[in-house]
Protein backbone atom coordinates (compact mmCIF):
# COMPACT_ATOMS: atom_id res chain seq x y z
CA UNK A 1 0.00 0.00 0.00
CA UNK A 2 1.18 3.49 -0.97
CA UNK A 3 0.94 5.58 1.79
CA UNK A 4 2.91 8.18 0.46
CA UNK A 5 2.06 11.86 -0.59
CA UNK A 6 0.89 12.32 -4.46
CA UNK A 7 3.82 13.34 -6.79
CA UNK A 8 1.80 16.15 -9.20
CA UNK A 9 3.41 15.75 -13.18
CA UNK A 10 2.63 17.70 -15.98
CA UNK A 11 3.70 19.36 -19.01
CA UNK A 12 3.80 22.86 -20.27
CA UNK A 13 0.74 22.55 -21.76
CA UNK A 14 -2.63 20.54 -22.10
CA UNK A 15 -3.13 20.58 -26.14
CA UNK A 16 -0.97 19.71 -28.94
CA UNK A 17 -1.84 18.93 -32.53
CA UNK A 18 -0.20 15.75 -32.71
CA UNK A 19 -1.90 14.63 -29.63
CA UNK A 20 -5.38 13.06 -30.31
CA UNK A 21 -3.04 10.76 -32.32
CA UNK A 22 0.73 10.26 -31.42
CA UNK A 23 -0.63 10.36 -27.29
CA UNK A 24 -4.36 9.55 -26.89
CA UNK A 25 -5.07 7.25 -29.38
CA UNK A 26 -7.99 9.09 -30.95
CA UNK A 27 -9.16 9.17 -34.84
CA UNK A 28 -9.76 12.66 -34.66
CA UNK A 29 -7.97 16.23 -33.45
CA UNK A 30 -11.34 17.90 -32.54
CA UNK A 31 -11.83 16.17 -28.96
CA UNK A 32 -11.56 18.03 -25.42
CA UNK A 33 -7.61 18.38 -25.06
CA UNK A 34 -7.60 18.85 -20.95
CA UNK A 35 -9.99 16.01 -20.55
CA UNK A 36 -8.01 13.75 -22.70
CA UNK A 37 -4.76 15.14 -20.74
CA UNK A 38 -6.06 15.20 -17.50
CA UNK A 39 -7.05 11.32 -17.80
CA UNK A 40 -2.80 10.67 -17.99
CA UNK A 41 -1.43 13.53 -16.18
CA UNK A 42 -2.40 14.66 -12.51
CA UNK A 43 -1.16 18.52 -13.05
CA UNK A 44 -0.68 20.90 -15.69
CA UNK A 45 2.15 24.20 -15.82
CA UNK A 46 -0.46 26.60 -16.83
CA UNK A 47 1.24 29.26 -18.82
CA UNK A 48 -1.75 30.86 -20.41
CA UNK A 49 -2.42 33.48 -17.06
CA UNK A 50 1.01 34.91 -17.49
CA UNK A 51 -0.66 36.53 -21.09
CA UNK A 52 -4.06 36.84 -20.47
CA UNK A 53 -7.08 36.25 -17.53
CA UNK A 54 -9.42 33.53 -18.75
CA UNK A 55 -13.36 34.16 -19.19
CA UNK A 56 -15.60 33.09 -15.88
CA UNK A 57 -16.86 30.24 -17.81
CA UNK A 58 -13.62 28.93 -19.17
CA UNK A 59 -12.50 28.41 -15.74
CA UNK A 60 -15.65 26.45 -14.77
CA UNK A 61 -15.11 23.85 -17.99
CA UNK A 62 -11.76 23.63 -16.32
CA UNK A 63 -12.92 22.06 -13.42
CA UNK A 64 -15.25 19.95 -15.14
CA UNK A 65 -13.26 18.74 -17.64
CA UNK A 66 -10.53 17.10 -14.68
CA UNK A 67 -10.95 14.66 -11.66
CA UNK A 68 -10.80 15.49 -8.28
CA UNK A 69 -7.25 14.69 -7.96
CA UNK A 70 -6.09 17.13 -10.71
CA UNK A 71 -3.90 20.46 -9.91
CA UNK A 72 -3.26 23.42 -11.91
CA UNK A 73 -0.49 26.17 -11.58
CA UNK A 74 -0.84 29.00 -12.93
CA UNK A 75 0.79 32.23 -13.85
CA UNK A 76 0.56 35.36 -12.02
CA UNK A 77 -0.26 37.99 -14.83
CA UNK A 78 2.66 39.56 -16.31
CA UNK A 79 1.58 43.20 -15.28
CA UNK A 80 2.79 42.25 -11.81
CA UNK A 81 6.05 40.81 -12.46
CA UNK A 82 7.31 42.38 -15.21
CA UNK A 83 6.75 46.24 -15.21
CA UNK A 84 10.24 46.94 -12.95
CA UNK A 85 8.91 47.86 -9.48
CA UNK A 86 6.46 45.27 -8.21
CA UNK A 87 3.13 46.73 -7.07
CA UNK A 88 1.55 44.41 -4.05
CA UNK A 89 -1.43 46.58 -4.19
CA UNK A 90 -1.83 45.73 -8.14
CA UNK A 91 -5.53 45.46 -8.95
CA UNK A 92 -4.99 42.33 -11.09
CA UNK A 93 -4.17 40.14 -8.52
CA UNK A 94 -7.36 40.48 -6.36
CA UNK A 95 -8.96 39.95 -9.79
CA UNK A 96 -7.22 36.65 -10.89
CA UNK A 97 -7.29 35.27 -7.57
CA UNK A 98 -11.20 35.51 -7.28
CA UNK A 99 -11.26 34.29 -11.15
CA UNK A 100 -9.46 31.16 -10.06
CA UNK A 101 -11.14 30.29 -6.98
CA UNK A 102 -13.96 28.35 -8.73
CA UNK A 103 -11.40 25.68 -9.04
CA UNK A 104 -11.18 25.13 -5.40
CA UNK A 105 -8.58 22.43 -3.99
CA UNK A 106 -8.03 21.82 -7.70
CA UNK A 107 -5.66 24.70 -7.81
CA UNK A 108 -2.67 23.05 -6.25
CA UNK A 109 -0.44 26.21 -6.57
CA UNK A 110 -0.48 29.62 -8.31
CA UNK A 111 3.35 30.44 -9.67
CA UNK A 112 5.12 33.73 -9.83
CA UNK A 113 7.80 34.02 -12.30
CA UNK A 114 10.12 36.93 -11.97
CA UNK A 115 11.90 38.51 -15.05
CA UNK A 116 16.07 38.39 -15.12
CA UNK A 117 16.36 41.82 -14.56
CA UNK A 118 14.88 41.30 -10.72
CA UNK A 119 17.95 41.42 -8.47
CA UNK A 120 18.57 40.49 -4.54
CA UNK A 121 18.28 44.38 -4.37
CA UNK A 122 14.55 44.04 -4.09
CA UNK A 123 13.85 41.49 -2.16
CA UNK A 124 11.19 43.63 0.19
CA UNK A 125 9.08 44.13 -3.28
CA UNK A 126 8.98 40.38 -3.10
CA UNK A 127 8.18 40.18 0.45
CA UNK A 128 5.47 42.63 0.12
CA UNK A 129 3.87 40.80 -2.83
CA UNK A 130 4.08 37.34 -0.60
CA UNK A 131 2.55 38.78 1.71
CA UNK A 132 -0.46 40.46 -0.24
CA UNK A 133 -1.99 36.64 -0.67
CA UNK A 134 -4.69 34.55 0.67
CA UNK A 135 -2.77 31.83 3.07
CA UNK A 136 -5.59 29.44 0.97
CA UNK A 137 -3.87 29.56 -2.11
CA UNK A 138 0.05 27.98 -2.11
CA UNK A 139 2.66 30.14 -4.15
CA UNK A 140 5.89 29.34 -5.74
CA UNK A 141 8.91 31.88 -6.90
CA UNK A 142 10.97 31.08 -9.86
CA UNK A 143 14.10 33.72 -10.31
CA UNK A 144 16.95 33.87 -13.33
CA UNK A 145 19.18 37.09 -11.80
CA UNK A 146 22.34 34.92 -11.26
CA UNK A 147 22.50 36.63 -8.37
CA UNK A 148 20.06 34.28 -6.09
CA UNK A 149 22.51 30.92 -7.18
CA UNK A 150 25.59 32.22 -5.99
CA UNK A 151 25.41 30.15 -2.66
CA UNK A 152 25.70 32.81 -0.68
CA UNK A 153 24.10 35.61 2.23
CA UNK A 154 22.05 36.82 -0.63
CA UNK A 155 20.64 33.69 -1.83
CA UNK A 156 20.13 32.33 1.89
CA UNK A 157 18.13 35.74 2.51
CA UNK A 158 15.73 34.86 -0.34
CA UNK A 159 15.15 31.55 0.72
CA UNK A 160 14.70 32.51 4.20
CA UNK A 161 11.83 34.75 3.06
CA UNK A 162 10.17 31.70 1.03
CA UNK A 163 10.58 30.14 3.87
CA UNK A 164 9.01 32.85 6.01
CA UNK A 165 5.45 32.61 3.79
CA UNK A 166 5.41 29.10 3.19
CA UNK A 167 6.44 29.84 -0.45
CA UNK A 168 7.96 27.31 -2.90
CA UNK A 169 11.11 28.17 -4.46
CA UNK A 170 11.07 27.10 -8.05
CA UNK A 171 13.82 25.04 -9.60
CA UNK A 172 14.52 25.18 -13.62
CA UNK A 173 16.90 22.43 -14.92
CA UNK A 174 17.78 22.89 -18.50
CA UNK A 175 20.88 21.00 -17.98
CA UNK A 176 19.56 18.22 -20.43
CA UNK A 177 19.02 20.98 -23.14
CA UNK A 178 22.38 22.53 -22.73
CA UNK A 179 24.11 19.66 -22.69
CA UNK A 180 25.03 18.70 -26.72
CA UNK A 181 24.97 21.01 -30.00
CA UNK A 182 21.57 22.02 -31.26
CA UNK A 183 20.66 19.76 -33.61
CA UNK A 184 17.85 21.02 -35.41
CA UNK A 185 15.94 24.69 -36.21
CA UNK A 186 13.46 24.16 -33.16
CA UNK A 187 15.98 23.42 -30.55
CA UNK A 188 18.24 26.19 -31.60
CA UNK A 189 15.12 29.03 -30.97
CA UNK A 190 14.28 27.33 -27.42
CA UNK A 191 18.05 27.59 -26.12
CA UNK A 192 17.79 30.74 -26.81
CA UNK A 193 14.91 31.37 -24.73
CA UNK A 194 15.30 28.91 -21.83
CA UNK A 195 17.27 30.06 -19.24
CA UNK A 196 20.30 28.79 -18.55
CA UNK A 197 20.52 28.91 -14.82
CA UNK A 198 22.26 26.54 -11.97
CA UNK A 199 20.36 24.11 -10.35
CA UNK A 200 20.60 25.02 -6.38
CA UNK A 201 18.13 22.35 -5.12
CA UNK A 202 16.01 23.20 -2.06
CA UNK A 203 12.39 22.75 -0.98
CA UNK A 204 11.58 26.02 1.05
CA UNK A 205 7.84 24.53 2.07
CA UNK A 206 5.76 21.43 1.08
CA UNK A 207 5.30 21.45 -2.67
CA UNK A 208 8.85 21.77 -4.07
CA UNK A 209 8.50 22.48 -8.23
CA UNK A 210 10.87 21.17 -11.15
CA UNK A 211 10.72 22.71 -14.36
CA UNK A 212 13.02 20.22 -16.50
CA UNK A 213 13.68 20.55 -19.68
CA UNK A 214 15.68 18.34 -21.44
CA UNK A 215 16.81 17.77 -25.01
CA UNK A 216 16.97 15.38 -27.66
CA UNK A 217 19.22 12.57 -26.29
CA UNK A 218 17.32 9.94 -24.39
CA UNK A 219 20.31 9.04 -22.80
CA UNK A 220 21.50 12.18 -21.97
CA UNK A 221 17.71 13.31 -20.90
CA UNK A 222 17.95 9.85 -18.63
CA UNK A 223 21.12 10.18 -16.71
CA UNK A 224 20.11 14.20 -16.24
CA UNK A 225 16.21 12.85 -14.86
CA UNK A 226 17.91 9.89 -12.23
CA UNK A 227 18.81 12.48 -9.60
CA UNK A 228 15.38 14.39 -9.29
CA UNK A 229 13.89 10.25 -9.45
CA UNK A 230 16.03 10.06 -5.76
CA UNK A 231 15.17 14.04 -4.95
CA UNK A 232 11.54 13.14 -5.49
CA UNK A 233 11.18 10.18 -3.45
CA UNK A 234 13.19 11.76 -0.13
CA UNK A 235 10.77 14.53 -0.37
CA UNK A 236 7.71 11.92 -0.47
CA UNK A 237 9.59 10.52 2.75
CA UNK A 238 9.73 13.79 4.28
CA UNK A 239 5.91 14.42 3.81
CA UNK A 240 6.13 17.30 0.47
CA UNK A 241 3.75 16.31 -2.37
CA UNK A 242 6.48 17.76 -5.53
CA UNK A 243 5.47 18.80 -8.94
CA UNK A 244 7.94 17.99 -11.77
CA UNK A 245 6.69 19.52 -15.11
CA UNK A 246 8.76 18.27 -18.62
CA UNK A 247 9.52 19.95 -22.07
CA UNK A 248 11.26 18.90 -24.80
CA UNK A 249 12.28 21.19 -27.12
CA UNK A 250 9.65 20.10 -29.31
CA UNK A 251 6.87 20.21 -26.91
CA UNK A 252 4.93 17.13 -29.03
CA UNK A 253 7.85 14.84 -27.52
CA UNK A 254 6.58 16.21 -24.18
CA UNK A 255 4.87 12.82 -22.66
CA UNK A 256 6.90 10.97 -23.31
CA UNK A 257 9.88 12.61 -21.75
CA UNK A 258 7.37 12.74 -18.34
CA UNK A 259 7.01 8.51 -18.87
CA UNK A 260 10.53 8.48 -18.95
CA UNK A 261 11.06 9.64 -15.57
CA UNK A 262 7.72 7.88 -14.28
CA UNK A 263 9.63 4.27 -15.03
CA UNK A 264 12.90 5.36 -13.86
CA UNK A 265 11.28 5.97 -10.84
CA UNK A 266 9.09 3.07 -11.06
CA UNK A 267 12.14 1.03 -11.44
CA UNK A 268 13.88 2.73 -8.27
CA UNK A 269 10.79 2.54 -6.15
CA UNK A 270 8.36 -0.30 -7.10
CA UNK A 271 6.77 0.25 -3.90
CA UNK A 272 5.89 3.28 -4.33
CA UNK A 273 5.56 3.36 -8.03
CA UNK A 274 3.38 6.21 -9.90
CA UNK A 275 0.77 5.91 -12.92
CA UNK A 276 2.34 5.00 -16.04
CA UNK A 277 1.15 6.96 -19.26
CA UNK A 278 -1.21 5.02 -22.41
CA UNK A 279 -0.15 5.30 -25.80
CA UNK A 280 -1.87 3.85 -28.85
CA UNK A 281 0.09 0.64 -30.59
CA UNK A 282 1.59 3.37 -33.34
CA UNK A 283 3.49 4.77 -30.83
CA UNK A 284 5.12 1.17 -29.72
CA UNK A 285 8.33 1.92 -31.02
CA UNK A 286 8.83 5.37 -29.61
CA UNK A 287 8.51 3.45 -26.09
CA UNK A 288 10.85 1.08 -27.00
CA UNK A 289 13.26 3.72 -27.98
CA UNK A 290 12.55 5.54 -24.84
CA UNK A 291 12.48 2.35 -22.48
Amino acid sequence: MNSLPPVYIGLPQWQHNQWPTTWHGLSSARTKPLYHYARQLNSIEGNTTFYALPEPATVARWYADTPDNFRFTFKLHQSVTHNGTIDPHHPIIAEQCKLLSPLSHKLGVLLIQLPASFSPSQLDQLGSLLAAFPTSIPIAVEVRHLAFFAKDALEARFNRLLIEHNANRIIMDTRGLFSEEADNVITTEVRHKKPKVPVNVIATHNNPIVRFVGGNSDTVNEKKLLPWVRKCHQWRCEGKSPYLFFHRPDNADAPWLAQQFICAYNRHYPDSSLPVLSFPDQCESSQTRLF
